[in-house]
């Protein structure tokens, strides 16, 4: 969608090969997701529930309906409600589908569960919050995409919105509930909290 030359400093797949090739390699890896989760899954309860948490984020109710938002946001007067829904529904959904697979295959319980699913979305929230902020402080190389991409696209974004420094504030702030979203596992999270603390001092 945005159609960049490069990923990881690496020609994008649409530029290696072609757009079809790339349009098949998306459409291979989503089905295999779930060919793996209804097929390697000993328990089918967990599959189950598996299957429709990953379907839920990446479907028309998260990742599509977010990357759809996002293309229709291009060009118009940025507006910090719409900004959330976006971010959410694109890139924090998918987070947070990561946090729950894994809560489910450990027999998470309940309390657990959305511990979790909170943590998962706001650590998606924080990395695309410095992603926005990337873009426009870093450069190509580092960055291995088109640095400036955003505001050549039009595209709403949080530095657009709030500045660089509010941007900051705000991610360090998303990344504190985050961590805060772990408090009842102890020193069990430690590996996650330093997840989120990563996602916000990466430089690419």
């Amino acid at each position: 969608m945005d159609d960049d030359d490069f990923r990881r400093g690496r020609p994008s797949c649409h530029k290696a090969f072609d757009e079809a090739t790339a349009i098949l390699a998306g459409d291979a890896l989503l089905t295999m997701a779930f060919e793996v989760l209804a097929g390697n899954i000993s328990s089918s309860e967990k599959s189950m529930a598996m299957v429709r948490t990953l379907a839920q984020a990446a479907g028309p109710a998260g990742m599509i309906a977010g990357q759809m938002d996002d293309i229709i946001a291009e060009n118009s007067k940025p507006d910090a409600q719409k900004l959330e829904l976006i971010h959410i529904n694109k890139t924090a959904k998918m987070f947070q589908a990561s946090a729950c697979l894994g809560a489910i295959a450990g027999d998470a319980d309940k309390t657990q569960k959305q511990c979790l699913a909170r943590f998962g979305l706001n650590l998606g929230l924080a990395f695309q919050v410095a992603d926005d902020i990337l873009d426009v402080v870093s450069d190509t190389q580092t960055l291995g995409k088109t640095a400036g991409k955003d505001a050549k696209q039009g595209k709403v974004t949080y530095p657009s919105l709030f500045g660089l420094e509010d941007s900051r504030k705000h991610a360090k702030t998303i990344v504190s509930q985050a961590v805060e979203s772990l408090s009842s596992f102890g020193e069990k999270a430690e590996l996650l909290k330093s997840l989120a603390y990563e996602t916000i001092n990466r430089t690419k």
